[in-house]
Order: structure tokens, then C-alpha cells, then sequence
């Protein structure tokens, strides 16, 4: 089979190319799936490079979330052949086929297409862990969400509306904010990353936003505390603007709002039980048709390098996913 391999880690994608690599076969509780699309997200660009907090050995193949069909089965593995999945992983997604444990696969809502499918599980899973389990949104409350048009971003614009969240998106170009409107019909777009405080105030009737999502972390993070709610949530997802920013503790003590660290994948490891309750919530959301992924692009494998490109250029809206058998 065909598979993109990290063979070492450097900053500018020379450590990755196409290898070949034997089919494996499933073990004991595993399953061996034909994966028919995986989806890229900032995390497998920085994992090229050792920068995310997860550090598989090398080599290693990137994709941290595919869909795709089963075509063999383990011994103990209750899945039938044919069924039509979705895979979530630290790494495997970019192959033509992967082995995965029984406990890291669910299945495929009938109303998503493979693409869609496989940009659900990561971005979604983000968004719902921030937004339910961490922020304990309640309809109509106001929610601010930075880097809107990026993977877990725009998840958390489709997201929060089904949960009758009242959204302000921000992003950075004209282009993004015209397409997240498009897509998801937010209550309002407004140009990031700095520059909104006056205009979430105002919109809240000077209140503030109730949850601040933020995936982008510098000069966002560093506003957005000057225009959360007293008893507000401000949910940090990651640093997409690069730097990592610092607050002082008298500021979340005198404006009454809590800072709190979003870890889905951790979230689902220490409390496998939630963990289960948060994949099937968002897998029964996309089966009812209530939230559905945004797919920017759809290539081939061969085409890995313009996908991963795209991220680092910050020119992706949603989720860019690659097709192992496509030519």
C-alpha cells in the first residue's frame, strides 16, 4: 500500500514523501480499514516539525482522523466487514489502509460523505469538550470564537449553533469571514485577530461574551480579556499565532472570569467514559443533520505537499483531506 511517511523532522516538509508499505493485518480486537479519506489538521503540520506536545517515534504516518470502510476483521473485534467508519488517532490516517483498536472507531453517520466524515472527529470533538464539558454553554449565551475559519474554529461556529449559542466569529480576511457567513450564518463576523473589543461589547450591550473559544492565543487571548463577561469562560484550544500569552491573576480575580485549558484527546483518556458520551454526542449531531464539516479541498495523496502548504499559509477554511485511493 501506499502511505505518507515522516521519516525525519525538519521545518520545511523534506522529512516527508510517499512510501510503500505492506497492508497490515488486524490483531486481536483490531479491525483493518480502507480508509477512503483523512483529514488534516494543524496538529499532524506541527507533529512534521516535533513541535506538538505528542512526539510519535519515527517514522511515523500523519492523519489523526480518517474514515473509510472495514475490510478485515480480529479475533474479538465485533465490527462486520463493509462497515463504514470513522477513525480517530495520534497518527495512521494517511495511508491506504490502517489497523486500528476496536475503542478508536465509530460509526460512519450515513448523512456524511467520506470526506466530511473524517473531518468530523478531531475538529468537532474539540469544540464540544471547550464548549459542553468546559464551558457548560447554555442557549443564547454569547460566544466569541477566535480563528474562525480554521478546522477546530469553524467546528465551533457549526457546533455552537446547534447548541442555540448566540456566535461571534472572528477571522482574519474578508474572504474567510464572507464564507463563514455563508456557511453557518453566524449572528455576527467581525475582523480579528485584534481590533473587536468595542464591537463584542457593543453587540452584548456592553456585557461581554459569556465564552471566549481560542484557538489563536497572542494579541486574541490578550484582548479578549478586556471583553469577557464577569463569570465568563475564557477557553484556551491553542496558540495558532505563535506565541503563547501571559495574564496576570489579579485580571481574571477582578473581572470574574475563569481561564480554562481545553484537552479533548486528554479529556477522553482520564474519563474514558465522557470521552465515549462526547464522540457519540457529535456523531449523533452529524447523523441528524444538525452539524455538518466544511471540506476546503479534497486531493489526492500525492498531493500531500499542497495540502500541508495550505495550512501553513492559513489559506484553509475547515479542513483540507486527503484521498489514499484517489489518482
Amino acid at each position: 500500500m501506499q502511505a505518507l511517511e515522516v521519516s525525519t523532522l525538519t521545518p520545511d516538509l523534506t522529512g516527508l514523501g510517499i512510501v510503500a508499505r505492506p497492508v497490515p493485518e488486524p490483531g486481536d480486537g483490531q479491525v483493518l480499514v480502507r480508509i477512503e479519506a483523512a483529514a488534516l489538521g494543524f496538529p499532524d503540520l506541527l507533529m512534521t516539525r516535533g513541535g506538538y506536545q505528542a512526539k510519535p517515534p519515527l517514522p511515523f504516518v500523519p492523519g489523526m482522523e480518517a474514515a473509510g470502510t472495514v475490510v478485515a476483521v480480529g479475533s474479538g473485534a465485533e465490527w462486520e466487514e463493509g462497515a463504514r467508519v470513522i477513525v480517530g488517532g495520534l497518527t495512521g490516517g494517511c495511508a491506504q489502509f490502517g489497523v486500528h483498536a476496536t475503542d478508536a472507531i465509530v460509526p460512519m453517520p450515513d448523512a456524511l460523505s467520506f470526506p466530511e466524515a473524517a473531518a468530523l472527529r478531531a475538529a468537532y470533538l474539540t469544540a464540544w469538550v471547550a464548549l459542553v464539558r468546559c464551558g457548560a454553554a447554555q442557549p443564547g449565551q454569547w460566544v466569541l470564537i477566535h480563528g474562525a475559519a480554521g478546522g477546530v474554529g469553524l467546528a465551533a461556529v457549526d457546533l455552537a449553533r446547534a447548541l442555540g449559542l448566540r456566535v461571534i466569529a472572528v477571522a482574519s480576511s474578508e474572504e474567510k469571514r464572507r464564507r463563514i457567513a455563508d456557511l453557518y450564518a453566524p449572528e455576527h463576523v467581525l475582523a480579528g485577530p485584534v481590533g473587536f473589543r468595542e464591537a463584542v461589547l457593543d453587540i452584548t450591550g456592553g456585557r461581554g461574551a459569556d465564552l471566549v473559544y481560542d484557538p489563536v492565543g497572542g494579541d486574541a487571548f490578550d484582548e479578549s480579556t478586556r471583553c469577557i463577561a464577569f463569570g465568563g469562560r475564557l477557553l484556551v484550544v491553542g496558540f495558532a499565532s505563535g506565541r503563547i500569552p501571559d495574564i496576570r491573576a489579579n485580571i481574571p480575580l477582578i473581572k470574574g472570569f475563569s481561564v480554562v485549558g481545553v484537552r479533548a484527546g486528554e479529556f477522553g483518556r482520564r474519563f474514558p467514559d465522557r470521552g465515549q458520551e462526547n464522540v457519540a454526542a457529535i456523531v449523533r449531531l452529524a447523523g441528524e443533520g444538525r452539524i455538518r464539516p466544511h471540506v476546503h479541498a479534497a486531493l489526492a495523496l500525492s498531493r500531500w505537499r499542497e495540502a500541508f502548504e495550505a495550512m501553513e499559509t492559513r489559506t484553509v477554511i475547515g479542513r483540507t483531506v486527503l484521498l489514499p485511493h484517489a489518482d
